[in-house]
Order: C-alpha cells, then structure tokens, then sequence
C-alpha cells in the first residue's frame, strides 16, 4: 500500500474550510459504500471548528448515512464536562447540532468532573479503542483523522521535545504540562494516529508557514511533531496560501 504526501493550497482560510469540508463529505461517502461503517478522529481548535461548521452547515451533508460514523478524539483538555476549553464543547455546536449521529457512535474522552483520575480516563478511552479496533490494530483504522497544527508545530497534544513523542507502546497518553493552557490533557500517540487510513493536517495563517515548511522538509519530530504523522494511504496538508509560503514546488498538487 502506497503513501502518499502532498500539500493542497486553497487562497484563503474560508476557502479553506469549504474545500476540507466538501472532500470529507464526498470521502464519507465513497468509504460508506464500501464498508459498513467510517470512523473519524478529530482535533480541537480553530480550523478544526471551521472545517467542522462548514460540514454541518453544507446541503451536502444529508446524502451521508450518519447512523454509520463513528466520532472519536486524537485529543481532549482534562476540563469539567460543557466547558468551552473542551474539545467536545465546541464541536456539538458546529457539527453534532446539524448532523443526525446517533449518541453511541460518539466516543468522548472522559471530564475532569467524571469521579476518575486523569490516568483512568487514559486507559478507558485506550480500552474502547482497542475494543473498535480490527484484530491485528491498537486502535481503529480511521477512515479520516483531521489534525490542526500550532505554532510551535504540534499537533493532537503532541508537543516539541516532551516525553510523548517516543511512546510507541501506548495509544492514550496524559500530558500534565503542556505549554498551552489547560495544561492538563489526554492524547493519541503517533502509533494510533497512524493507524489511520487517512491523515487530513489542516494549517492556516502566516504564522504556520515556517512550521509546514520544517515539516515537509524532513525536520526531527521531537522539533516539529506534525512531521511525525502519516497516514496508512495518505497523508495531506491542506493549507491557505500564507501557511503555503515555504512549501517546495513539486509538493503542491493541483488535485487531491
């Protein structure tokens, strides 16, 4: 099974958004009339809840057979249950609200208000993704895992230089200081991430251009995480055209 790598640039973040949102609508598709179901891995932030929104949002959405995705998390702030910090907060109101998927095929990561310590959380959400995984997996083979990048080039709560960039024998890890606040979370590890059939990173801004640039560039993963993901098929970096600044012509490509 070939991977592939390549970097699609969009002109502006709008754009952006709509274009990562009608590929995965379509992608859906494509993946539900081959198999019986799709699972997903999403991340927080702001370009996240753009794509997201876009999807809720599109007329599109209803040739999809929701009672068939499964939601899952590559990441969660360890924050109490309808806190704005959490990841799940933000993505009922941008894609659940508009999207008919039933309550057990979405697989939050526990609360910090759930009477469990932030190590339990880690091994129940290990547990019940070890349960939905094929026989010879850690994890689902996601069908489309959606990764925001920062700054400083982490991605899921994987960030330069900490522990959790080496770990290959774990899928839910904890991250007690993480340089961002909340400064406590739960993550995927790069295994798990991998896992995936395909890895959709999603940049937008001047302030990414350099990071996507070291990425595709081969830098060290303990510098710049984001370098570190690839999925099983492929691996693509959807960009706006000032995140897209120091990206090497032979890798953008005109089509996915």
């Amino acid at each position: 099974m070939t991977n592939e790598r390549r970097v699609l640039v969009h002109p502006d973040k709008q754009a952006l958004g709509a274009s990562v949102a009608a590929r995965f609508i379509t992608k859906i598709i494509d993946v539900l009339d081959e198999q019986e179901r799709a699972d997903i891995a999403i991340s927080g932030g702001s370009v996240s809840s753009l794509v997201l929104a876009a999807i809720g949002q599109s007329p599109a959405r209803e040739s999809v057979d929701w009672s068939k995705v499964h939601v899952w998390w590559v990441d969660e702030r360890w924050v109490p249950t309808g806190d704005a910090d959490r990841n799940i907060t933000g993505t009922q109101t941008d894609f659940f609200d508009h999207v008919d998927i039933p309550a057990e095929n979405i697989h939050p990561i526990a609360a910090s208000d759930e009477g469990i310590s932030i190590e339990d959380a880690a091994t129940r959400y290990e547990q019940e993704l070890h349960a939905a995984a094929p026989d010879d997996a850690i994890a689902p083979r996601f069908d489309i895992t959606l990764l925001g990048v920062g700054p400083d080039g982490h991605t899921a709560s994987l960030f330069p230089e900490f522990p959790q960039l080496s770990v290959t024998d774990r899928v839910v890890l904890t991250v007690d200081d993480s340089p961002k606040p909340p400064p406590q979370r739960l993550t995927l590890t790069f295994p798990a991430i991998n896992a995936s059939q395909r890895v959709w990173v999603i940049l937008s801004g001047a302030e990414k251009a350099s990071v996507l640039g070291l990425a595709l560039a081969g830098a060290a993963v303990d510098e710049v995480p984001v370098g570190g993901v690839q999925g099983r098929k492929r691996t693509v970096f959807f960009v706006d055209q000032d995140a897209a600044r120091d990206v090497p012509e032979n890798l953008i490509a005109s089509t996915y």
